[in-house]
């Protein structure tokens, strides 16, 4: 055996554990975003529940499950924003949620998960404007 190399292991397992605990944080974050976004949208608009963008947490599931939030959360302030007859929302950042749910489902192919991380960062940026445009309750 090397000398040294227990180590060398453990100090990689230490690597390992904060590069996914800063993962972690890093997801749960973006949900508990998501779900302020849909907090703000009034209840009948919604097409989606606020707490279910926790399931966003459950790996490999969450690849899956982005459809069933971004999406939903467009839909849900496109919804709404219909209903006050706002037409320069446009679909409400809709287009950049399907093409970042298809990157993050695409993670396997080189590159993407780089372009998905750039797209969500843009997507949390303008669906947070969004959210602004609608009054507290």
């Amino acid at each position: 055996m090397i000398p040294g190399a227990g180590f060398l292991h453990l100090g990689l397992l230490a690597l390992i554990g904060v590069i996914v605990l800063v993962t972690l944080a890093i997801h749960a974050v973006v949900c508990f975003l998501l779900q302020e976004c849909f907090r703000r949208i009034p209840p009948q608009f919604r097409k989606q529940q606020p707490a279910m963008v926790w399931l966003l947490l459950i790996p490999c599931f969450s690849i899956i499950w982005n459809f069933f939030v971004y999406l939903p959360l467009s839909k849900s302030y496109k919804a709404y924003f219909d209903s006050i007859n706002r037409t320069d929302v446009g679909d409400c950042q809709y287009g950049l949620a399907v093409a970042y749910a298809c990157l993050y489902a695409a993670f396997f192919v080189p590159f993407a998960s780089i372009a998905a991380l750039v797209l969500l960062i843009i997507y949390l940026v303008k669906i947070h404007e969004l959210k602004n445009q609608i009054p507290m309750a």
